[in-house]
């Protein structure tokens, strides 16, 4: 394999029969942060877009909206799963991934090497997620009716994901689900340097308020026992 090749792949990361798995769910953190989709940086653990990926499919998602865009990687492989249940007559054919971000310059300079025609399905919105006002841009972006999963991937504190909670969930359906990420940052051993926390405490909060009954934390969702968003999985149940 030649360098060039190499650099598209994620660090390599080893499994020790005898090693604690702390150290081997560390490693995995690490190596995410270096992990690409269609040449772009993604920075999400398989194993949670896998899950992503069936939850999109259960509840008929025609529509991605992702708080937190980077290089957009991760932009690109909802907008990718989208075309898939389309083409599957899962969800209806006009798909649209909203991706909001403060400032958009990374992602609008590394999207059109992976896609030039990206912008037909993505939208590049630029906000600030603890303005109300956002989620009401981000609202007038969607299809019409569409079935919508909401992914909150920004500051991972407790003021920016209890923001999200607050604007976003409205736009989530009955069945649908909202995805807090990055819980990790609250749990000892497995917290990135430099990370405050408070993903975990917001999510608590926010569910025992009248907002948040409507919806249920579905722990049992953590499939794949390696997970960077602990306690992050919600579900309208009402």
């Amino acid at each position: 394999m030649d360098t060039g090749e190499d650099e598209q792949l994620p660090p390599r990361v080893e499994a020790e029969p005898e090693q604690p798995l702390v150290m081997y769910w560390q490693a995995r953190e690490r190596q995410h942060l270096r992990d690409v989709y269609a040449g772009v940086r993604i920075k999400k653990f398989p194993e949670d877009l896998r899950l992503m990926e069936h939850l999109m499919w259960l509840s008929r998602s025609q529509a991605v909206v992702e708080l937190g865009t980077h290089f957009g990687g991760a932009a690109l492989w909802f907008r990718d799963r989208l075309r898939a249940l389309a083409g599957y007559g899962r969800v209806p054919a006009e798909v649209r991934v909203v991706s909001v971000d403060v400032r958009q310059d990374k992602a609008r300079a590394a999207l059109p090497a992976a896609d030039p025609g990206y912008g037909r399905e993505i939208t590049l919105l630029e906000g600030d997620i603890t303005d109300p006002d956002t989620a009401r841009r981000v609202a007038a972006a969607l299809p019409a009716g569409a079935r919508c999963l909401v992914v909150e991937d920004t500051l991972h504190t407790y003021d920016t994901t209890l923001a999200a909670l607050r604007h976003f969930t409205p736009l989530v359906p009955l069945g649908g689900f909202f995805i807090a990420e990055d819980g990790i940052v609250d749990v000892p051993g497995l917290r990135p340097p430099g990370m405050p926390g408070g993903v975990q405490p917001a999510v608590r909060d926010w569910l025992a308020s009248a907002q948040g009954a409507a919806f249920r934390q579905r722990r049992d969702l953590e499939r794949y026992g390696l997970t960077c968003h602990p306690g992050g999985w919600l579900q309208r149940v009402r």
